[in-house]
């Protein structure tokens, strides 16, 4: 009996009766050992997903940033760059208007002494001006550019290309590369058409 003691318990270890609990988690195990290698390589990848998700988001927030400083910075140097728009804008008809007095002195007599003060007065306005970055935009004799040019009219003239700028009514004026007021021009039509 005590041979079968042994067999019988070898029997049961197989499975087909009771066990010895420690061979049995053992099995369990061992049955199971593929699964938490692949879960383990299924976390792996989700987490290497997720790192590679959060890396890519950091380095977009990364350039927004950068590209938020860039343009902070544009603006500023813009807002000190055009600061003084509005206020040119406003002084510009004022030119106009000292310019058509400055044109009645010198119609008057240019000796008098109040057309040379005036003639001093426009060459002080015009190096302030300068100082400041304003050109003026003088368009006769060029090609009409709807860009810095408002036409006010168009006249027959077979002296001059057609497109071309007659004449001009009214000074333009840029700061630096920016349009403060178009040059009301007169653009020629070319020759009469028979």
């Amino acid at each position: 009996m005590s041979k079968d003691t042994p067999k019988s318990a070898g029997s049961k270890r197989d499975g087909r009766g009771g066990g010895d609990p420690v061979e049995s988690d053992e099995f369990q195990h061992g049955e199971t050992a593929g699964k938490p290698d692949e879960d383990g390589e299924a976390a792996l990848a989700r987490l290497q997903s997720d790192l590679d998700r959060f890396r890519d988001l950091a380095l977009r927030s990364q350039a927004d940033i950068e590209n938020f400083r860039k343009r902070a910075a544009r603006e500023k140097d813009d807002a000190i760059k055009y600061s003084n728009v509005s206020f040119l804008e406003r002084l510009i008809p004022i030119l106009d208007s000292f310019e058509l007095g400055l044109s009645a002195a010198r119609a008057d007599s240019e000796d008098s002494p109040i057309f040379v003060g005036m003639q001093m007065v426009s060459r002080q306005l015009s190096d302030f001006l300068a100082e400041l970055g304003v050109q003026t935009i003088d368009a006769t004799g060029t090609k009409f550019d709807p860009n810095i040019h408002e036409a006010i009219a168009q006249e027959e003239n077979p002296e001059v290309e057609e497109g071309t700028v007659i004449r001009q009514l009214r000074k333009g004026y840029k700061l630096k590369d920016r349009l403060l007021r178009p040059a009301n021009v007169v653009v020629s039509k070319g020759g009469a058409r028979h």
